[in-house]
């Protein structure tokens, strides 16, 4: 919560309005003097003064209190993504971490491997893309070759496996709602 300034954003959505804090106090129907205070971080507003600056300036409540993102967190060096080995499988995160709703990752398969013994499931939805090579993808009772540039969407909970047969690694880029690994 050290990261929320109400005054800042209050603030920041009257002049993507374009309106002056006299403007907005009067649409508000709260007094100007208490609006400069709010935004120069000098007075809280109550909640039901929140509410009221929200309609006023048309945005939910809750974004008022919502934290603010260090954009540098967002960014992922490609020397510098997290790695994870499961048996033969490697994976590199493309996003930052696993907080969200959606986790990017690119899988790696080597030849004469496979992602797991048996089909498997799990509740996210996952979209993939064959970034290098050929792959087979098991999907319920049916099986797929993709080769590089192909795709495919997997459903929640739809039982599935990843196998290379062939002689040159694959590389799969996936995302996966939420994230599941």
């Amino acid at each position: 919560m050290e990261n929320i300034d109400i005054g800042k954003k209050v603030e920041k959505y009257r002049k993507v309005k374009g309106w002056s804090s006299r403007e907005l106090a009067k649409i508000a129907e709260i007094t100007p003097s208490m609006l400069s205070q709010i935004e120069r971080g000098l007075a809280n507003p109550s909640i039901q003064t929140l509410k009221v600056l929200a309609k006023a300036l048309d945005v939910p409540t809750f974004s008022f209190l919502l934290e603010e993102s260090n954009t540098e967190d967002l960014v992922v060096r490609s020397n510098e993504r997290k790695k994870m080995v499961v048996e033969n499988l490697s994976y590199e995160l493309l996003s930052p971490d696993f907080t969200g709703i959606l986790a990017t990752a690119i899988m790696n398969v080597p030849p004469n491997t496979s992602s797991s013994e048996k089909l498997l499931e799990h509740k996210g939805e996952e979209v993939a893309f064959v970034l290098v090579g050929k792959i087979k993808v098991f999907l319920n009772d049916e099986e797929y070759i993709l080769e590089t540039g192909d795709s495919v969407k997997i459903p929640a909970y739809m039982k599935h496996k990843w196998e290379n047969n062939f002689n040159k690694n694959a590389a799969i880029l996936f995302s996966v709602t939420p994230p599941a690994f």
